[in-house]
């Protein structure tokens, strides 16, 4: 890839690559599949966890559909998901990432757009950036229901592109901790799409989805830019990954 790309837009998500939300995902997860008779200490609970671990950044009313058969069950698991976070997020709030308001300033500062996107549903999303006090930081925030679907479907992506004018999608670039984030900004055809080691997946399971870099943690994007998007000399130590859910 071209060292002289120049990039206009940055699409990046919330939790786990400019948001530390803790283990408020997980806990509002296994309340949801509580509420609709899986409980902890079972195999479907079990596989059920495991299968949204592995799907991270995923629409999680995606995830639902996935997991119960009934569309019906699916809406109402996920809307239950969704009160159950909101509780968990007003009782205990989310902290940043180090660094990220900073690093967003920083690539505002060299002139790129920012659109920060997440899997969640709107009010949540909302809160999320009340209570950091992030609702003016970006030039846009988009959720499932902004742009038609969630991750890894590219809408999202595209619908930033749209409302934001953005000439070219060479010109943008997505940032993510999860392979669906990586796969949702190659198949809108971004010019890069960089994966971060402070969420969900592993660097491995990010380079293998598609990844262009992986960099320890999004605050390193601002340095980066300058220096093209050639993965194989811009590759950038390994930080270690999060465990668990984001």
């Amino acid at each position: 890839m071209a060292h002289d790309r120049t990039f206009s837009l940055a699409v990046i998500d919330m939790a786990g690559t400019t948001v530390d939300e803790g283990a408020l995902q997980e806990e509002a997860f296994s309340r949801a599949l509580a509420s609709h008779g899986v409980h902890e200490g079972t195999g479907a609970f079990d596989d059920m966890t495991a299968y949204a671990r592995r799907t991270m950044g995923t629409s999680k009313e995606l995830v639902f559909r996935h997991l119960f058969d009934d569309a019906a069950t699916a809406v109402g698991v996920n809307r239950t998901f969704e009160t159950a976070y909101d509780t968990l997020l007003a009782r205990h709030g989310v902290r940043p990432i180090p660094g990220a308001e900073d690093a967003i300033l920083a690539l505002r500062g060299l002139g790129l757009k920012i659109c920060l996107a997440t899997g969640f549903g709107r009010h949540t999303q909302n809160m999320i950036l009340e209570s950091l006090g992030w609702m003016g930081l970006a030039d846009l925030s988009l959720c499932p229901s902004d742009a038609g679907r969630g991750r890894p479907y590219p809408d999202i992506i595209l619908t930033a592109v749209l409302a934001l004018d953005i000439e070219d999608v060479r010109s943008v670039l997505v940032a993510g901790d999860t392979t669906s984030d990586v796969v949702a900004g190659q198949r809108a055809g971004a010019g890069a799409v960089i994966g971060v080691l402070t969420g969900a997946h592993s660097e491995a399971e990010l380079r293998l989805a598609g990844a262009d870099v992986v960099l320890p943690s999004m605050c390193h994007l601002p340095q980066w830019l300058p220096s093209g998007i050639d993965s194989t000399q811009q590759r950038v130590p390994s930080a270690g990954t999060v465990p668990s859910m984001k």
